[in-house]
């Protein structure tokens, strides 16, 4: 069993450097500009919703909601992302990383569609002056924007859990846990959510779901077929 450690900043790879780099300037320019159009532009919204742009499946994990949503997934980053970009080098680990939030994207706006329908048809059925006393929530649900990134980050902590299970990870960014049980507990905890449909918060289960399952999808597939590139 290995005792998993950060290394430090100065001899991460690269992808992982410029990963945590570009998410802490990103994050520092919303917090510092806090202007509209950068959630509005680059975070994540549903189709139905005229904000949307398809850009936005790839920028939306670059913006986090707050310091502790970013310190968390920056954490998890720096321990479980340089072991797969060591094993697998930067191309294919930056192709493993957005394909996970690319997937952890698309399970979410799927869900929201399937959601928000209900309510798109409740709100054209109403009497046209329902419509207009009711207009402001109904847009304000449509335009709720996503962001951070926990999909890609779940795909990661699948990954490292599939390839190194018996590693230690810190739960909580305190406890020493085994990898495999550390991500049987997450993963758990988000199917347990979602089909509770605990949306509480504004965390986007279905997300960290469909960046697990993308992740655990491709290291699987890579790992029974290309067996050398990984290790």
């Amino acid at each position: 069993m290995t005792q998993f450690r950060p290394s430090g900043f100065q001899i991460l790879p690269m992808v992982v450097k410029n990963l945590l780099i570009i998410n802490v300037l990103v994050y520092l320019a919303q917090s510092t500009l806090k202007l509209p159009f950068i959630e509005d532009t680059f975070a994540l919204h549903t189709w139905q919703s005229p904000l949307f742009k398809p850009w936005q499946f790839i920028t939306y994990m670059f913006l986090h909601g707050g310091w502790w949503h970013l310190i968390g997934n920056m954490f998890y980053l720096w321990i479980c992302a340089p072991s797969l970009e060591t094993s697998w080098g930067p191309w294919r680990f930056l192709v493993f990383y957005i394909a996970c939030g690319l997937g952890g994207a698309l399970a979410h706006m799927t869900t929201l569609y399937f959601e928000n329908e209900s309510i798109i048809r409740e709100f054209y059925a109403m009497d046209p002056s329902l419509q207009a006393q009711y207009q402001g929530s109904f847009i304000r649900i449509l335009n709720v924007p996503t962001l951070g990134a926990s999909g890609a980050i779940y795909g990661c902590l699948v990954g490292f859990g599939y390839l190194f299970p018996d590693d230690i990870i810190y739960f909580r960014m305190i406890f020493p846990m085994k990898i495999k049980w550390f991500v049987i507990i997450a993963v758990g905890g988000e199917l347990y959510l979602e089909f509770q449909n605990s949306a509480g918060g504004g965390i986007a289960h279905m997300a960290h779901l469909g960046g697990a399952l993308v992740g655990f999808l491709m290291v699987y597939y890579w790992k029974k077929n290309n067996r050398r590139s990984i290790y």
